[in-house]
């Protein structure tokens, strides 16, 4: 297997516009990282503080082994949808190590707007779950939280995939032996009661953690009994006399000790399927992906560059390079682990389709994980395209992506249009993790595309009608359009809406690359099965 070799030139001054477009883009996504990271205002923070209660991210980082990596999931969730609201809609969720072990850890922030749950707050909630259950991840659930907003009661309580789901999932997982365990750090109310209820052990701080169907205030209009927090929903009332509860806690530090030790206590860890290869760097500095990725969305990315800067020495072992080139298909190693790659190289074509079909068969016989580079405008279309079979050759490659049984991994590095989004494994067809850079972009079509369809609509009613309008009038009837395509497909807005996990910094992807693929190899192997392919 021979290196691939790289063309770039870090003189030329494309690459240096390339790079100053992507560093700015990358300050934007370390600012809005710091404001996910702060939580809830100074006033809130001190308050949190002054009942002697540890921050959310200090319990995270007193709960993890000391050197743990901490892979967060959602962080820009909610962004700019709730007044006051800052990134991560009011939870924290990622993965690390607890007392050896890879746990799912599900953080309410009660600094910001008391923990109360938005509807994003109920769907990362879920996406962390079925994370942690794809992963056979032990779930552990930090609980202090004002429960729902009333307000956006529509996107919390009635559907699949908000609060019910919650609860449902939390059964499901333990019933197939991936623990379920909480801390109740504070306030628990109504079906934020049954969170904790559901889990397979419960640790609750004294004084300080308070679990009740109804709070002291809702009792009292119920009933007309005057009862206090203590005698109703304490930890010393839990603990002793309902036994909701299994381990009292004199504060957060001895409650995250506690978990550490039911953590240390779940059995044998799992073991890996996979023995990674001794991790080599690649030939070529990571950080000249920066002048790589196109600052002008018009113009791909050379992914053949990408790669060479991503997987172990450079080296990719490619298959059928003479053939579909628009579709570079190979196996390398990311840390020692061992890939398929499928990144785009321009428009997909019949024959890259069917080649990307046949690829992801190979790697499903061999148990090899898969990641999707993508930077794709969409599949060929006109009429050479579609009698040479394009819908047919299109389908063949997303039954195989759709079906194919081992870990995938989706990486949006670019463009990704139409329905060579979804067939590059977009998150309708449930890649593992599906990441985006922040120079990536994805919508039905783009912005140009997008405004010059919908004016030809506007040309055929002008016609039908007789009328006309002037250059003038549809360049003001087209801006709008763009904007607001252009708007849909930011990265950001794709992470504000959980659409994908993470927006992550190019230099971080292989890192962050090794964290899933580690944890995808302690799970038990699958047989792929397909559906019919259209020949």
């Amino acid at each position: 297997m021979h290196p691939l070799k790289s063309n770039l030139s870090t003189g030329a001054p494309e690459f240096r516009r390339n790079r100053d477009a992507c560093l700015a883009r990358i300050a934007d996504l370390r600012a809005r990282r710091a404001a996910a990271n702060a939580g809830g205002s100074e006033k809130a923070r001190r308050l949190h503080q002054s009942r002697g209660q540890l921050l959310p991210r200090e319990r995270i980082a007193a709960l993890l082994d000391p050197g743990s990596p901490w892979l967060e999931l959602g962080q820009l969730a909610g962004e700019g949808m709730y007044e006051g609201v800052p990134p991560g809609a009011t939870l924290i969720t990622g993965v690390g190590q607890v007392a050896g072990r890879a746990c799912m850890l599900i953080v309410n922030d009660a600094t910001v707007k008391g923990g109360t749950m938005f509807g994003m707050t109920t769907k990362k909630h879920t996406r962390a779950q079925a994370f942690a259950w794809q992963h056979r991840l032990p779930c552990i659930t930090l609980v202090q939280s004002g429960g729902g907003f009333l307000p956006d009661l529509a996107n919390i309580f009635p559907d699949e995939g908000q609060a019910g789901s919650i609860m449902y999932n939390q059964v499901r997982m333990s019933a197939e032996g991936i623990a379920q365990i909480a801390i109740v750090h504070g306030p628990s109310t109504a079906g934020g009661a049954y969170i904790p209820a559901l889990c397979d052990e419960v640790v609750i701080v004294r004084n300080q953690g308070a679990m009740f169907l109804g709070s002291p205030q809702l009792v009292y209009a119920a009933t007309g009994e005057v009862i206090d927090v203590e005698p109703l929903g304490g930890a010393e009332m839990h603990s002793r006399v309902s036994g909701v509860t299994d381990h009292i806690a004199e504060n957060d530090s001895h409650a995250l000790a506690i978990t550490r030790d039911i953590v240390a206590n779940l059995g044998e860890p799992p073991r890996p399927r996979w023995t990674p290869a001794e991790p080599q760097e690649p030939l070529y500095p990571l950080e000249e992906i920066y002048g790589i990725v196109s600052a002008d969305p018009r113009l791909p990315t050379d992914n053949r560059e990408i790669v060479a800067r991503l997987v172990d020495g450079s080296r990719l072992q490619e298959f059928k390079q003479l053939h579909g080139e628009t579709l570079v298909c190979g196996f390398a190693r990311v840390k020692g682990f061992e890939i398929g790659v499928l990144a785009n190289h321009g428009v997909l074509f019949g024959e890259s389709a069917v080649k990307g079909a046949h690829f992801i068969e190979l790697a499903c016989q061999r148990d090899i994980p898969l990641l999707f580079l993508v930077d794709v405008p969409g599949f060929m279309v006109g009429t050479a395209a579609e009698r040479q079979g394009i819908a047919k050759h299109g389908a063949k490659f997303m039954t195989a992506v759709a079906c194919a049984d081992v870990p995938k991994y989706t990486l949006i590095t670019g463009g990704a249009y139409a329905a060579a989004y979804f067939a590059m494994c977009g998150r309708a067809f449930r890649p593992n993790a599906m990441l985006m850079w922040p120079s990536a972009r994805a919508a039905l079509m783009g912005p140009e595309q997008a405004a010059t369809t919908l004016a030809m609509v506007r040309d055929n009613i002008h016609r039908r009608e007789g009328t006309s309008w002037s250059e003038e009038e549809k360049e003001a009837f087209k801006r709008p359009i763009r904007k607001s395509f252009e708007e849909f497909a930011d990265a950001y807005n794709w992470a504000r809406h959980l659409w994908c996990d993470m927006v992550i910094d190019p230099v971080e992807t292989r890192e962050v690359m090794a964290l899933l693929l580690d944890l995808a190899g302690r799970v038990p192997a699958k047989d792929t099965r397909y559906g019919v392919f259209r020949m």
